[in-house]
């Protein structure tokens, strides 16, 4: 499986918070998914997956036009849901949502929450299931999917035992990264960041 943030997008460039569904990409957005497009058009993808957020849909889009493959929208895969705060520019939110991100993250508190937004148990558990069935509808089978930093950072460090190593360096635009299921455990052999092995095209 290949794993990647959206491209850049316009809730990046104007510092708003939460899930922001309606966000689409920036210009410079655009050529970081048609380059994310270029480095995986030899890779026997069968399927992409996204979230259901335009930018994140976006990407996908760009990534199935080379072999034209079908984009499935996941609501699953969307990014931490921060309750009322949702869409605000207000520094002091966004503090307290890398304070949320660094206790589930390096402390391990999964209780910890923005308002009345999601715990790290509720997104460990939808994001976890999503993957779950995603690896079980391809069995063998080379699949993408394009969701969100927090998201997806939060979910791969606990599913592929990164643990605090990824905390501080944050999931670049538009990398693809592989992520493994052997059956019983998913495995992390490529991390943007440089925790993990370069990536390796050719492994699912």
């Amino acid at each position: 499986m290949w794993c990647l943030r959206h491209a850049e997008s316009a809730n990046v460039i104007t510092g708003t918070a939460g899930v922001v569904p309606a966000a689409p990409l920036t210009e410079h957005g655009r050529h970081q998914a048609l380059a994310a497009a270029r480095l995986l058009a030899d890779e026997p993808i069968t399927r992409i997956y996204s979230s259901t957020a335009v930018r994140a849909r976006q990407t996908a889009e760009h990534l199935a036009a080379l072999p034209e493959l079908t984009v499935t929208a996941m609501p699953e895969l969307n990014e931490v849901g921060i309750g009322e705060h949702e869409g605000t520019n207000d520094p002091a939110v966004r503090a307290r949502t890398a304070e949320v991100l660094h206790a589930w993250i390096v402390k391990q508190d999964l209780d910890q929450r923005v308002s009345d937004g999601e715990t790290g148990h509720d997104v460990l558990a939808r994001m976890t299931a999503t993957f779950a069935t995603i690896a079980t509808a391809h069995p063998g089978e080379t699949v993408a999917v394009v969701g969100h930093v927090a998201s997806l950072t939060v979910t791969l460090a606990r599913l592929c035992a990164l643990g605090s190593k990824v905390w501080g360096t944050p999931l670049p635009h538009a990398r693809p990264f592989l992520v493994e299921w052997d059956g019983h455990a998913w495995h992390c052999p490529a991390w943007p960041d440089g925790h993990c092995a370069p990536l390796a095209p050719g492994v699912k």
